[in-house]
C-alpha cells in the first residue's frame, strides 16, 4: 500500500515522519510525500478535492473537515510554551497589553489557523474595540513586513519565536501564555488527519505508524538530521533543535485525555465566539 501525504518542511514534521517516509517503520504503508505550507494543506482539506490521503493541518480547520477526515490521535503538535507571538516594531507597552493594536493592521499567517483563533480570543479580551484590518500573508513574510512598516503588527509562528529579535522586533504578547493561563491546557497547533474512506483498519495502521515513527526519531535523533536539515529552509541547526524540542513531545506520541481536552476547549471557545462551526459530539472520535 502507498498513501499520499502532505506535511510542512518544518523541522518538527520532518523529524516526526523521517523514519516512516524512508521506509524504516515495519509494516507501515509506503508514503508519497508532498511538502506544503500548512495554510495550503488547510485549503486542500477544506476544499475536499485534493487527492492526498493524509494531511498535516491546523486544529482550527477541523470543524470544516471532520465529515471527510478523521483526526489521528498522534503525530501532531500540541504543547506548552510554544504559542504564537504578536510582534511590533516598538516596545513601550506592558506584556500582553493589546490596547496599542486598537484599529491597527495585523498580519497573520492564515485565518484557518490555530494561531489566528488564539489571536482572536486574546484580542476579544484585550484590544478595546478590536483590531483593524487583518492581512493574510505567508508566515516567512510577516516579520519583514512589520519591520518595514507595511503592517502595524504581526502574528508569528514556528521558528520566528527564536529569530524575531534579529529583525529588531518586540514581543507584544504571547498567545500561548494567554491560552495556558486562562485554561491550564496545552496549545493545540497542528493535527494529522486522514480520509475516513480509508476505513477503520487502515486508519488504525496509520496511527500506529505515526506513533512508531515518532518514537524511532526519539530513539535515534541523528538518523533524522539529514532529512530535517535538507528541508529546514536554511535554519541554524541549533534553531532546528529548539523547534523540535518545543513541538515534538508526549502529545505527539499520543493526544491522551489532556490533549483531547485542549482541542475540544479551543474549538468550543472559538465556536462560542462565532469563529468556527460547533463540533458534533463524536467529531473527534477515532475508530
Amino acid at each position: 500500500m502507498q498513501l499520499k501525504i502532505a506535511y510542512s518542511p518544518c523541522p518538527n514534521d520532518t523529524f516526526v515522519f523521517d523514519a516512516w517516509a524512508h521506509g524504516r517503520v515495519p509494516g507501515a504503508p509506503r508514503l508519497d510525500v508532498t511538502f506544503a505550507d500548512i495554510d495550503v494543506t488547510n485549503g486542500w482539506a477544506e476544499g475536499g478535492a485534493d487527492d492526498h490521503d493524509v494531511l498535516k493541518v491546523s486544529y482550527a480547520v477541523l470543524p470544516w473537515i471532520l465529515d471527510e477526515y478523521a483526526l489521528l490521535p498522534c503525530g501532531g503538535a500540541l504543547g506548552r510554551g510554544c504559542g504564537p507571538l504578536v510582534l511590533t516594531r516598538e516596545s513601550g507597552h506592558g506584556p500582553g497589553d493589546g490596547s496599542s493594536l486598537a484599529g491597527k493592521t495585523v498580519a497573520v499567517p492564515s485565518e484557518r489557523s490555530t494561531a489566528y483563533l488564539l489571536f482572536r480570543l486574546w484580542a476579544a479580551e484585550t484590544v478595546p474595540g478590536g483590531v483593524g484590518e487583518v492581512v493574510v500573508m505567508p508566515f516567512h513574510e510577516i516579520m519583514p513586513a512589520v519591520r518595514d512598516g507595511k503592517v502595524d503588527a504581526g502574528l508569528v509562528i514556528h521558528e520566528a519565536r527564536f529569530t524575531y529579535a534579529s529583525y529588531g522586533l518586540h514581543r507584544l504578547a504571547d498567545m500561548g501564555e494567554h491560552w495556558e493561563s486562562t485554561t491550564g491546557l496545552p496549545i493545540p497547533l497542528g493535527a494529522i488527519v486522514a480520509r475516513r474512506s480509508l476505513g477503520a483498519e487502515t486508519l488504525r495502521l496509520l496511527a500506529d505508524s505515526a506513533r512508531t515513527s515518532v518514537r524511532m526519531a526519539w530513539d535515534d535523533p541523528a538518523a533524522s538530521r539529514p532529512y530535517v536539515m535538507e528541508h529546514a529552509q536554511e535554519l541554524d541547526p541549533k534553531v532546528a533543535d529548539q523547534h523540535i524540542g518545543l513541538y515534538v513531545n508526549e502529545f505527539t506520541a499520543g493526544l491522551g485525555e489532556e490533549g483531547y481536552a485542549a482541542v475540544r476547549g479551543l474549538l468550543t471557545r472559538a465556536a462560542a465566539e462565532g469563529l468556527v462551526p460547533p463540533l458534533g459530539p463524536d467529531a473527534l472520535s477515532f475508530p
